[in-house]
């Protein structure tokens, strides 16, 4: 059976603050605006802020408002992207498909800014994050043919600056190693 760590629970109110509004603002987006909803969200925001405070130590982190606010248009931007490749991709049949997987190395270290990383792939177009096992993620492409490294880095770039760590330079170039889905058929050779 397993264990949890308890915690003090009011040992650090900045992090009871933001996980309360973190919570209300997830109740908000389940909800609505509705504030007859409260009644019943209320108690719940305040039961998960008290018991994810009671489980969870709160973390020294980097993460400020002012880099979130940057981030979150490149969020939406990407979301908005990537939605619209996929429809695109099912709307016009003549658009490549041959879905397969890429791996990229991470250069983040801290496991909140992993976590982002690796959540937040799935928005890229054509994208979706499979695995992280140790500093490879492997990632689902819907074309094998299409090079993700370009958009991975940016994300990276982009989650770094939001969690404050400076990425190692990388030694060699960037690449994805990339295979087919099982039963599809390789890509095509270039030939001049």
């Amino acid at each position: 059976m397993r264990h949890f760590h308890r915690h003090p629970v009011f040992a650090h109110p900045p992090a009871a603050l933001s996980r309360a509004i973190g919570f209300a603002l997830i109740w908000l987006i389940l909800v609505g605006p509705d504030g007859a909803s409260w009644i019943v969200g209320g108690p719940f925001v305040i039961a998960a802020t008290l018991a994810s405070l009671r489980l969870s130590k709160p973390r020294n982190s980097t993460l400020s408002l002012s880099s979130l606010a940057r981030f979150a248009p490149y969020f939406l931007r990407e979301s908005l992207r990537g939605g619209l490749d996929v429809a695109a991709r099912v709307v016009l049949p003549r658009l490549r498909v041959q879905p397969g997987h890429q791996t990229y190395r991470v250069r983040l270290q801290s496991p909140p800014a992993r976590l982002v990383f690796i959540n937040t792939i799935s928005l890229l177009p054509g994208t979706l994050s499979a695995d992280l096992r140790g500093d490879l993620a492997t990632v689902h492409a819907l074309d094998v043919g299409t090079d993700i490294v370009e958009d991975l880095s940016a994300l990276e770039r982009r989650v770094a600056e939001l969690f404050g760590e400076t990425l190692a330079p990388v030694s060699h170039p960037t690449t994805a190693e990339r295979s087919p889905a099982d039963g599809a058929p390789a890509p095509p050779e270039d030939r001049p």
